[in-house]
């Protein structure tokens, strides 16, 4: 160790130049421990990395003998059905959340696609096709069609025929007939009366030719392939046949006899649990061949909503239960409202022909409202004339969905691709100004579940829970006729008039702020909603209320200006004028900025949902400009007085025809309720 040490020293020495070593004997020791412990410590890192050479491991099992795997030959299933699965089921969101693969803010359970959603609008034709489309087997739970269009009724029966032979496809199929009482549908129940022969001679014809929907029955025993019953409702529900028949003739006759109900109250939901309750017998198995009996067909002619909605949910659980399917021939519900006015004459000649307009209960399409109550500015056209919402009442049209029918909308000027005036809607039809394309609205669906899923979806976001609460409220006018021209005679005189204008938009700034903050709560989900109906309903209502807002925040601002005091370029003028302006800016920053939001809302309702409802009325409301701007101008103060003729008596002139008409007009009488 110390001739080591020694010859580091002679280095030291021989590299420094310096005599003195800079290095004693205690720090050459420490150096070269250092040095051969860092070898040491290299050695073993080293010899971590060396891996043997790995040997090769084989697992062997004891051989199994091949087996072909044994396929069953028939899938059985339960045959209880269940009103509802999954998250409309009474287990509600608990058996959803069993299976999620994720925790979700919202559950929203997919209906399988329309089976009948592709179909288009229907016309008359002289002949009848067999259809051959798809068949489902009775144990997929297939939901109906809905905003189905057809010009008239007879044309909605001639598609029903179809569904009449692919159900004697499946097997022995029994119609129940279930026909509205009320005033208003009796012109339309004579036309189905002209019908029902041509469309039972249809399928006495199909039956006679071998068609394999009756003769694959034949030989079962003595009861005719195709059997129909007639219940008719009204305040009453009343079943008109005693049992069902295959006889026409009788059935033309009890269809014949059925009288009008001037009660005006439509228990459509009532005769429809009755008629099944009723005829589920038929749907009960046959002991022999352990298959219904028959199936059952529900066919409902009403042109209203109905009057107990409230017995919508126990109809459709009853119809879901005995898998019977109901088809409704109705009307088009008016977009966002309940009522809307039908073209009602007199059906006594003896009295006034002229026609009026009769209210009628046909809407909404939605469970709750979903647009808001809110008048246009200077225009009353789309606030109190109907427009086509695309779908049929919402209960009726529910049941339809969930029972595996078809809802047909049914309006004679459904083809007219413009504004349809009051003189052109056909008589005992309701009048509607705008119709709207069904493949277009078939995106807009409304939610047709239960009353209590539907509350839990619209809970679940903030936006739906704004837009349902600002439509329930009260209608809204906007500025009707606000006084624009004020004259100064002097200054005193010319603030007293803007003052009282300014009270003008003082009634109608608080609802319109109170619509206003309670839309704002929903903005925060906005981007997280997924339905086109419901961004749309949003959007609008945004957009609306802001425009509202600016138009008359603004207007009270520039009357505020006013009366501050402003001086006419023109001398020789002595009025100002409020004129509507594209520019808000005038009244402010803020009024400008929400200019800018409301236009931003009602443009992306134009660009995203064309040929809509919702389109049209954001197009309506940009057509008013959303602020003010002053213009000066001169009236005469003192005009001359006129001219009031030369004092001579002259005759009256003779009456002219149509006064002649009125003096020979017959006697009118109340509109009953229809």
């Amino acid at each position: 160790m110390q001739k080591m040490i020694g010859r580091l020293q002679n280095v030291w020495h021989m590299v420094s130049g310096r005599s003195q070593a800079r290095m004693d004997d205690e720090s050459s020791a420490w150096a070269v421990s250092l040095g051969f412990h860092l070898s040491v410590i290299l050695a073993l890192g080293l010899v971590s990395l060396y891996r043997p050479a790995s040997e090769t491991v084989t697992l062997l099992a004891p051989s199994v003998p091949h087996v072909e795997p044994v396929i069953p030959e028939q899938f059985y299933f339960d045959a209880d059905v269940v009103d509802d699965i999954g998250a409309n089921s009474d287990l509600g969101v608990d058996v959803a959340l069993a299976m999620a693969p994720r925790l979700d803010d919202v559950v929203e359970v997919l209906s399988p696609p329309d089976a009948l959603a592709e179909i288009g609008p229907f016309e008359m034709s002289d002949a009848l096709a067999v259809p051959t489309g798809l068949e489902y087997a009775e144990d997929r739970n297939i939901r109906g069609a809905v905003g189905v269009a057809a010009t008239g009724a007879t044309g909605a029966i001639d598609r029903i025929t179809h569904e009449i032979l692919m159900s004697l496809n499946d097997r022995k199929t029994l119609v129940v007939w279930l026909f509205d009482q009320s005033g208003s549908l009796q012109r339309q129940r004579q036309e189905i009366h002209d019908r029902f022969d041509r469309v039972y001679r249809e399928l006495g014809v199909i039956e006679k030719s071998g068609d394999e929907s009756f003769s694959r029955h034949r030989g079962v025993d003595n009861e005719a392939p195709l059997l129909s019953a007639i219940v008719s409702f009204g305040q009453q529900v009343q079943l008109r046949t005693e049992e069902p028949t295959s006889d026409v003739a009788k059935l033309k006759e009890t269809l014949t006899a059925i009288e009008t109900d001037d009660s005006g109250i439509e228990r459509v939901f009532a005769a429809v649990i009755a008629s099944v309750e009723e005829f589920q017998n038929y749907r009960r198995p046959d002991p022999r061949t352990r298959e219904p009996r028959r199936n059952v067909m529900l066919i409902v002619l009403s042109d209203e909503a109905g009057d107990d909605v409230a017995q919508a949910d126990e109809a459709v659980k009853l119809c879901r239960r005995n898998e019977v399917p109901v088809f409704v021939i109705g009307v088009p519900a008016p977009f966002g409202r309940q009522e809307t006015y039908v073209k009602y004459v007199d059906p006594d000649p003896q009295f006034d022909q002229t026609p009026q307009r009769a209210i009628v209960h046909q809407g909404p399409e939605t469970l709750y409202p979903e647009r808001i109550r809110l008048r246009f500015s200077g225009s009353r056209d789309f606030d109190d004339v109907p427009i086509d919402s695309g779908f049929g009442p919402y209960a009726l049209t529910r049941l339809c969905y969930e029972s595996g029918g078809i809802y047909f909308t049914v309006h004679p000027d459904r083809n007219l691709q413009r504004a349809v005036k009051w003189g052109e809607t056909s008589e005992s039809a309701a009048y509607f100004k705008y119709f709207f394309d069904p493949e277009v609205m078939k995106r807009y669906r409304p939610d047709y579940v239960s009353t209590e899923e539907y509350q839990r979806r619209i809970k679940s976001s903030r936006l739906r829970t704004a837009l349902v609460r600002a439509a329930q409220m009260s209608w809204v006018a906007s500025m009707e006729n606000p006084h624009l021209r004020f004259v100064k005679r002097s200054d005193a005189e010319l603030a007293q008039e803007l003052t009282e204008a300014q009270k003008i938009a003082a009634k109608v700034e608080p609802p319109i702020q109170m619509i206003y903050q309670t839309l704002q709560l929903g903005e925060s989900d906005r981007q997280r909603e997924y339905s086109p109906r419901w961004q749309a309903g949003f959007d609008l209502a945004m957009g609306r209320t802001l425009a509202t807002k600016v138009r008359t925040e603004a207007y009270n601002v520039m009357l505020a200006q006013a009366k501050q005091g402003m001086a006419f370029k023109d001398g020789k003028n002595n009025t100002w004028v409020l004129r509507p302006s594209d520019d808000a800016s005038d009244a402010g920053s803020l009024l400008k900025n929400l200019s800018d939001k409301a236009r931003e809302y009602l443009n992306r309702v134009i660009d995203e949902h064309p040929g809509t409802p919702w389109s049209m009325l954001a197009a309506a409301e940009l057509k008013d400009p959303l602020g003010w701007k002053w213009a000066e101008t001169f009236t005469d103060l003192d005009p001359p007085a006129q001219g009031g003729g030369n004092n001579n008596n002259n005759p009256a002139p003779p009456p002219r025809d149509d006064q002649l008409q009125m003096l020979q007009r017959r006697p009118t009488r109340p509109i009953p309720r229809l």
